[in-house]
């Protein structure tokens, strides 16, 4: 079952310290900082965990697969996420997973 973002705040409130109020805002706040940044253009990011990047996309021909028929498909800018080191370390299990703390 994926962790919601209700779930993620309240998980994050409860390992912090914070309230879930505090939290929210400064995921809300974080989320408008990297769209705003991704869509100018520019790279974000947050060292060893993830990176965010706008990606060209050229024009093509591909194909209507229902009918066969070749169409034009305009060149597009799309977001690219990548993983940082450390956490691909620890989703492949070389280092150890953070410990949270449990909500009270």
């Amino acid at each position: 079952m994926p962790v919601t973002k209700s779930d993620l705040i309240a998980a994050v409130a409860a390992h912090t310290g914070s309230t879930a109020k505090d939290v929210a805002t400064v995921l809300a706040g974080l989320e408008d900082v990297v769209v705003a940044n991704v869509a100018k253009g520019e790279k974000v990011v947050l060292t060893g965990f993830v990176t965010f990047e706008r990606t060209q996309r050229a024009a093509r021909t591909g194909r209507n697969p229902q009918t066969g028929e070749a169409i034009k498909i305009k060149a597009s800018k799309s977001p690219k996420v990548s993983a940082g080191a450390s956490f691909k370390k620890v989703v492949n299990g070389q280092a150890p997973a953070p410990k949270l703390n449990r909500a009270k």
